[in-house]
């Protein structure tokens, strides 16, 4: 582990990693390269070549994590589990123990090659493909949600009872943990959500936990989900969870630092309403639309903004992967502390 302007970064040698990776990955051969990728990763993110192939090395970052973050021993064991699946995951290939060549637990994955959409308004497709793109995501989610945990080795994943209770409860604490300002509004949602806790109606499935476009590779050629990334804060769950955090991502500003989809014409764009996307999730899972919907996606918009005061603390503690402006995050969280409030009041 070493400082790299200000934060704690990563520090390993070449030919001890290779010998590791040789030594543990069927078919490694030369470490030719490693380059770390940019993109906003909480854990940071290499890509490896070998020759003509191309690997993935995801690893917990260095320094002093906050308790259950980062654990990509998670990752790795879902993804593993995922796959055979309808749910289209990298074949995982490899997990660390702590104790390892980059200093913290990692693993080791194919590079699956194809597109990432960093825009969910895509204006790089035109109205069709855009159709298809968005019919491929809620596939995916509902297909995601349809796997019986327990066939596949994931019956232990998550705790039983009233996940959303749990999650409150888990967030509000990881909040606190990562405060760095007093804001209140922040403060009555973790009051609204703990007065209004929905019941539990025992829905239970794998949940993603950060379910939106960027988290997926479309195939180079094909409005089809190639592989479902970025699975840090899946568990065993409610599937509205999911449902309701890509659907809240949706009514984030087409503006500034946000990449949501207020303001932008649906149908003009040939995008689906949230309802219309919500009914086809529905329709293809066969169950009946859900009530207490608002209370779903405050609960979303305040598990983002405990996620983002976790990187904001890190940032200011010099550990983030990808740090980021500290005005420009407390802004965010209070404006999404603000719009949280303001939905739950109506």
């Amino acid at each position: 582990m070493g400082l790299e302007g200000g934060r704690y970064v990563h520090s390993y040698d070449a030919q001890e990693l290779q010998s590791y990776l040789q030594e543990n990955v069927d078919g490694f051969g030369t470490l030719d390269a490693i380059t770390k990728f940019s993109d906003g990763q909480s854990n940071p993110t290499y890509k490896l070549t070998s020759g003509v192939r191309h690997y993935v090395l995801r690893a917990k970052p260095p320094g002093k994590l906050l308790k259950s973050a980062h654990a990509v021993d998670r990752e790795y064991r879902v993804m593993q589990a995922l796959a055979g699946t309808d749910v289209a995951v990298p074949r995982v290939l490899h997990l660390s123990q702590d104790a390892s060549p980059m200093g913290t637990q990692f693993f080791v994955m194919d590079m699956v090659e194809g597109r990432i959409f960093w825009d969910p308004a895509l204006p790089e497709l035109d109205k069709a493909a855009r159709t298809r793109v968005y019919d491929a995501m809620n596939g995916t989610l509902a297909a995601l949600h349809s796997v019986d945990p327990a066939a596949v080795g994931l019956g232990d994943y998550g705790k039983p009872g009233n996940y959303f209770e749990r999650q409150v409860g888990r967030w509000s604490g990881q909040y606190r943990d990562a405060e760095t300002d007093k804001l209140p509004d922040a403060d009555w949602v973790m009051d609204w959500l703990a007065a209004n806790m929905v019941a539990d109606d025992g829905a239970s499935s794998i949940v993603h936990g950060d379910y939106r476009i960027d988290n997926m590779i479309f195939a180079p050629d094909a409005e089809q989900v190639a592989a479902l990334l970025d699975w840090e804060l899946s568990t065993l769950g409610h599937p509205l969870a999911d449902l309701a955090y890509q659907c809240m991502h949706w009514r984030l500003p087409h503006a500034g630092h946000f990449r949501g989809l207020a303001g932008v014409d649906r149908a003009e764009t040939g995008l689906p309403t949230e309802d219309a996307y919500v009914d086809l999730y529905c329709e293809r899972r066969g169950i009946a639309r859900p009530d207490n919907w608002t209370f779903y996606v405050v609960f979303s918009y305040f598990r983002l903004l405990a996620i983002l005061q976790g990187v904001l603390k890190r940032g200011l503690d010099g550990n983030a992967s990808n740090p980021r402006d500290s005005d420009m995050m407390r802004q965010v969280i209070a404006l999404m502390a603000a719009e949280a409030r303001k939905l739950a009041n109506g």
